[in-house]
């Protein structure tokens, strides 16, 4: 589902327990790694939580050896903390924080149409983000298409629009 379609936006995955405190460890989903230092409050969403999520009030977050790790108010223990594990760390669209130009969330390319420039012809619609290194690649049926200024020329997530122009012999590279 779309963050238009759900108002949610994942910003980590709840990791290990760290402590005996009630912390967890967390997958960091933002290129933006100090902007966990200025959570609040946030809902997780996950197995053994409430359908519509569960809000916590975000006690602490601080990075230890490059890992963040989370404490939230009323988790004090180790059990505690281990019935967390594997819940999406979401908050509401409308708090994600402000792109410099340029700059896209990975979940707004989710459904875009990719265009052929020269051709106009669709390629088809974004089905996923991966990070294959670099500077990640849009997964457009069994094309990944690398996301890169030279070769994704116009995108209008708006719009649910990219427009591309692919390198020669890319679109038959990843087929079966």
């Amino acid at each position: 589902m779309s963050v238009e379609e759900t108002g949610w936006v994942t910003v980590a995955l709840v990791g290990k327990t760290r402590g005996n405190r009630g912390e967890v460890t967390a997958v960091v989903l933002s290129s933006r790694p100090e902007r966990y230092q200025d959570l609040q409050e946030v809902f997780l969403f996950g197995p053994g939580l409430p359908e519509a999520g569960e809000r916590r009030e975000v006690e602490e977050a601080w990075y230890h050896l490059q890992t963040l790790v989370l404490k939230f108010r009323g988790v004090d223990t180790i059990s505690e903390a281990e019935s967390l594990y594997g819940a999406e760390v979401r908050i509401p669209a409308s708090q994600r924080i402000s792109l410099d130009e340029g700059e896209y969330f990975e979940s707004d390319l989710i459904g875009c149409e990719v265009v052929d420039r020269q051709s106009g012809q669709s390629l088809g619609k974004v089905s996923a983000w991966d990070d294959g290194g670099g500077s990640g690649l849009l997964v457009v049926g069994d094309l990944l298409i690398p996301f890169a200024r030279a070769i994704c020329v116009e995108i209008n997530p708006a719009a649910k629009r990219i427009t591309v122009e692919l390198p020669e012999g890319l679109k038959d590279l990843n087929r079966p």
